[in-house]
This record gives structure tokens, C-alpha cells and sequence, in this order.
């Protein structure tokens, strides 16, 4: 029973307080030992910088795996409680949702007032791309797609790694996660981020067609068009760059049946439905409730798997 209770604990943990500060966040201090380990590594050619990022990346899951084993283990046989409830801080900072929504309908608030200047801004907490010139649509479909996208490897894929590997297992993907947010992009990174971006897209595989498979559930309920959601997920997922990222965004294009754009890089589903703020919420209703289907199923599977 202490998996479920460590696993009931961390999403009320999410409900009611969020994300705690960086100076408190693991995934903070996980940015800290990139950024070292990034400063050594443009000193060689190709092949040194790319072996350079294999090594770095299991150094640096091992450095925050192993602490949290030992001490989880360590407190597990001195106090079952204080146990639970450590391990359910540890898993609640490698996933988030409050954190997500908020963010998401602080855009909504600001496209509301009309403020394009200072939701472009703080767009940028949300994508990578630059928002310096996105009209509304556009601004609303990042907000959107940004929303869909994090349900996989922000709330789906680290509960299932807590699932098989336990809360040293999800410190370890969230060390991956990061280093692909860091470091694996072309460029300048090109080498020595490419095995953190292919391990990366290993990792969440599995969870990304989880996640539009949840997304696909949760539009059977409420105005949204469960049809659409299958067809854009089979037609568009394969559009985006990234082999995972198109599977969650194109479920909810087709569930809010609107047609999510990267200019140059993409087109997810028809243009159906007019991107507006509201649009924002409606995403959110939706992924919070295949958020919901994953908790179900998550405590289904600890419940009957691994307690039966």
C-alpha cells in the first residue's frame, strides 16, 4: 500500500501547493550539472563532443539516482511515514500540472486584455520558439499545443516510470528530460546533445501514445469530437520533428478541431474552429481530464499490479 499512498500523496501535493520555487526543485539543480558539464564539452571534434554527451548524461542520472535510492532506502527502514512522505515530494517535483494550468490561463487572461505584447512574453515559458511577432491565433495555438505536449513528458511519462522504476527511476528520466531540453537541439548542439535527444525520444515512446490514447478517452466527454481526435492523431502525428510530440498535439487538434500551426515546421489538423482564448480553456479541460484517465489508470495498475 505505500506505493499508492507515496503515488496519492505527490498529486495532492500538485493539487494544493503546485511547483515549489527553483531554489527548491530538483530539475533546477539537474540544470546546474549541465551546465557544468556542458562548458567542457566543445573542446574536441565531433566524435569527442559526442561521446562526451553519452558520458555526461548516465554521470549525471547516476548522480541523482543513487543519492535518492540510498536515502529512500535507508528511510524506509527507519520510518514507513516519513518515508512516504519524502517520496511523494521527490515524485511530485519530476511532474506537474497546476504549474502547467496556471501558466497556460495567464496567456488566456493577457489575450483577453487584449495585452499581445506581454503574452508573447510570457509565452515564452511555455515554447522554445520565438514569439516576438505571433498574432493571437498563433499565440493561442502555442499556448495549446505547449499544453498537449506536456501531458506526455510532464505528467504521463514520469508516472510511468514510477510505475516500473519507483521515485529514483523518475529522477533519473527527469536528469534525460533535461539534458534534452538543455542541450539536445541542432546547432550548436548538433553532436553533444544528440545521444541526450534520442535517448530522450526512446524514454517517452511509449508514453506519448499513452498520452494520446488518454487525450482520445477524455474527448468522448464533454464538446469535443472524439472522430476528429482519432483521425488527425492517425493523419498528422508524424508531421512534427520531434517522433512523439505530434501524437498528444494532433489527438487535441483534432479533439478541439482547430488546426495548431508551427510555421515552417508543421500543420496539425483542420482549421475547423477559430483560435481564440477560449480555446485555451478548453484545451486545458481536456488534458486535465486525460490527466484524470492516467491517474485512474496509474492507481489501477499500482493497485492490482503491484500490491495484488
Amino acid at each position: 500500500m505505500e506505493v499508492l499512498f507515496i503515488f496519492l500523496l505527490a498529486l495532492i501535493i500538485d493539487l494544493v501547493f503546485g511547483d515549489p520555487p527553483n531554489a527548491f526543485h530538483p530539475v533546477a539543480y539537474m540544470g546546474r550539472v549541465i551546465a557544468l558539464f556542458e562548458r567542457a564539452g566543445f573542446k574536441g571534434g565531433r566524435v569527442y563532443q559526442f561521446v562526451y554527451g553519452i558520458v555526461m548524461v548516465f554521470i549525471a542520472m547516476a548522480l541523482f539516482f543513487i543519492p535518492v535510492y540510498f536515502l529512500l532506502d535507508w528511510l524506509h527502514g527507519v520510518n514507513s511515514v516519513v518515508y512516504i512522505i519524502v517520496s511523494a515530494v521527490l515524485l511530485k517535483m519530476c511532474f506537474t500540472v497546476t504549474g502547467l494550468r496556471k501558466a497556460a490561463l495567464l496567456i488566456k487572461q493577457l489575450l483577453e486584455k487584449d495585452d499581445i505584447a506581454q503574452a508573447r512574453f510570457e509565452l515564452r515559458s511555455l515554447v522554445s520558439r520565438d514569439t516576438s511577432k505571433l498574432p493571437q491565433p498563433k499565440l493561442v495555438a502555442a499556448a495549446v499545443e505547449s499544453v498537449a505536449e506536456s501531458i506526455g513528458d510532464g505528467f504521463v511519462a514520469p508516472l510511468f516510470f514510477f510505475l516500473i522504476f519507483g521515485v529514483p527511476g523518475v529522477m533519473a528520466y527527469r536528469v534525460v528530460s533535461t539534458f534534452d531540453s538543455m542541450v539536445g537541439y541542432r546547432g550548436k548542439y548538433e553532436y553533444l546533445g544528440k545521444f541526450a535527444a534520442r535517448f530522450d525520444d526512446v524514454l517517452n515512446f511509449i508514453p506519448a501514445r499513452l498520452s494520446a490514447l488518454c487525450i482520445l478517452i477524455a474527448s468522448l466527454f464533454g464538446r469535443y469530437s472524439p472522430a476528429g481526435a482519432w483521425r488527425i492523431m492517425w493523419r498528422d502525428h508524424a508531421k512534427t520533428q520531434s517522433p512523439n510530440a505530434g501524437w498528444p498535439m494532433a489527438t487535441a487538434a483534432g479533439a478541439l478541431e482547430v488546426c495548431l500551426e508551427k510555421v515552417g515546421h508543421y500543420s496539425l489538423g483542420d482549421n475547423i474552429r477559430e483560435l481564440v482564448p477560449q480555446t485555451i480553456s478548453r484545451s486545458l479541460l481536456l488534458i486535465n481530464s486525460a490527466a484524470f484517465i492516467w491517474v485512474l489508470i496509474s492507481a489501477g495498475v499500482i493497485y492490482f499490479v503491484r500490491i495484488a
